[in-house]
């Protein structure tokens, strides 16, 4: 069951959470849970963040994120008030968790059995296989230390880091997820399926610590799933815990603007929006990092230091993301990784280059595969993202480019979907300017702060703001990161300190 702050001197809390995307969700449920009293703000008409759900023609397009890794993350939610996810929402396993496919027309089916993967690994280079089991020992050590031990652990001191060092030392997280990988085995398209992952979290496989080769053993340890009805059911699932336990939220309510005012001894947030001022004794942000610091607490010194700092850290990447339905349903695999010519330039393209490239990499959502409910009988529902760079290296005219670039994509995917564009009876997407005006996000990033190791852990914008008493942050831009499991942990991170914090508070 939940810690609660006891007392009528807590009870009074209040605490404003902006943002209902994942992170902000669990952080208001775990508000509730603990006894203090939230108002979860949400500026778009729908709740979610970047799990948004459009319904168009019929068809339920899920805006993301879509691979659900870690459920027991999730249901630790609804156990906090001893419910049961099940009662809730349906998660559906997904096999194979991707179906990995290059350029040559090699595939893969990446799953979980271990005989399996080693049967397909095997069969690109024998020597492999034996590397391929000690790659899964290794990425167990980092899963014990990296997801069960810190992903829920606040680094708010540098004391912190230090003393998590020497296990980061041991475990080379100095060293890129690839160039980890590529010690363990020597095919090329297998060092690309077990490396790909850190672009599920923003983070360039060449760049990103090798500490997130966790991933690997996460899905092979819980597997993948997929709620029933699509991301927005779990989401839906998420708001009614929320408003079970007396949470209050307010769509189409964006927050302008918050102010800081000192009453006897403690710092009040006034969070204005379009209802007016109201008080509260703390926020939590699940807003983009950027835009918390540079538009909701702008004037202020502190938010202002903050937001220079943010300004020079390296960002993710963008994705441009088209969504599409057919009149016809596709023999493929849920998720499909399709590789293009290149990996390594591609990739550094992406991440650092000026323009967009003219090949890409794709990722391919096929939720019909497993709920043909998203569609309309006989059809399919379909979202394919490029991952792109975002807007501070690359100032693209999305606009412009849009219409061609997704024709490209589509008719790229005709080797797995044959005719595909004559079949496709309705599309939209979302390109990094969305992501900007749409999210607020910085450099319409569609990950927030890229996860290397020098912004990670103490590194990494902290669960609670050093300098702005009572704001604390959840979500992708703050520890452990971006990912499903990243931005819930993040929640379950920050709530810690919250409580910690009101506990003081109270005994003072």
């Amino acid at each position: 069951m939940a810690e609660r702050i006891s007392g009528t001197h807590a009870r009074a809390r209040r605490a404003a959470v902006v943002g209902s995307g994942f992170g902000g969700l669990a952080a208001a449920i775990r508000l509730q849970a603990a006894g203090v009293q939230s108002v979860l703000f949400e500026a778009r008409d729908k709740p979610g963040g970047r799990a948004y759900v459009y319904q168009q023609d019929g068809f339920t397009f899920d805006a993301g994120p879509t691979v659900i890794t870690a459920p027991q993350c999730i249901e630790e939610l609804f156990q906090l008030t001893g419910r049961n996810m099940n009662d809730y929402v349906e998660m559906l396993p997904v096999k194979p968790f991707y179906r990995l496919i290059w350029d040559d027309g090699d595939a893969f089916d990446y799953v979980g059995d271990s005989d399996a993967m080693l049967e397909q690994i095997r069969a690109r280079n024998p020597d492999d296989a034996a590397g391929y089991l000690r790659f899964v020992d290794y990425t167990k050590k980092v899963f014990a230390k990296g997801y069960e031990e810190l992903a829920a652990t606040p680094f708010l001191r540098f004391f912190d880091m230090l003393k998590v060092a020497p296990d980061l030392a041991m475990l080379r997280a100095d060293r890129s997820v690839y160039s980890t990988v590529a010690r363990f085995v020597e095919n090329e398209h297998v060092r690309q399926a077990l490396s790909f992952h850190s672009l599920l979290v923003g983070g360039n496989p060449f760049e990103t610590s090798s500490i997130y080769t966790l991933i690997h053993y996460l899905e092979r340890k819980w597997g993948v799933f997929f709620p029933r009805g699509g991301t927005g059911a779990l989401v839906q699932a998420l708001v009614k815990l929320y408003q079970e336990l007396g949470g209050e939220i307010r769509l189409s309510t964006p927050v302008r603007k918050i102010d800081l005012v000192e009453e006897a001894g403690r710092t009040v947030h006034l969070v204005t929006s379009d209802r007016g001022q109201e008080r509260f004794d703390l926020v939590v942000s699940n807003a983009d990092l950027h835009h918390t610091y540079a538009k909701l607490y702008s004037g202020d010194a502190r938010a202002e230091r903050t937001r220079q700092k943010l300004e020079k850290a390296d960002w993710s990447m963008s994705l441009f993301v088209l969504y599409f339905g057919t009149d016809r349903s596709y023999d493929i695999a849920h998720h499909s990784v399709v590789f293009g010519p290149r990996y390594e330039g591609l990739l550094r393209d992406i991440f650092s280059g000026n323009a967009l490239p003219d090949d890409f990499s794709l990722y391919l959502h096929a939720p019909t595969v497993t709920d043909p409910s998203l569609a309309p009988p006989g059809s399919g529902a379909y979202y394919v993202l490029s991952p792109v760079p975002h807007l501070g290296n690359a100032p693209i005219d999305w606009e412009k480019e849009a219409p061609a670039y997704a024709d490209k994509i589509l008719g790229s995917l005709e080797r797995l979907m044959p005719d595909l564009r004559q079949h496709v009876v309705t599309r939209r997407w979302f390109t990094p300017q969305d992501f900007q005006s749409e999210l607020s996000a910085f450099h319409g990033s569609a990950f927030s702060v890229a996860p290397k190791l020098t912004q990670s852990a103490w590194f990494r914008p902290h669960n609670r703001d050093p300098k702005i008493p009572g704001l604390y942050i959840v979500g992708a831009g703050t520890h452990p990161g971006a990912g499903l499991p990243g931005v819930i942990n993040s929640a379950k991170a920050t709530l810690a300190v919250i409580l910690e914090d009101l506990a003081k508070e109270q005994a003072a």
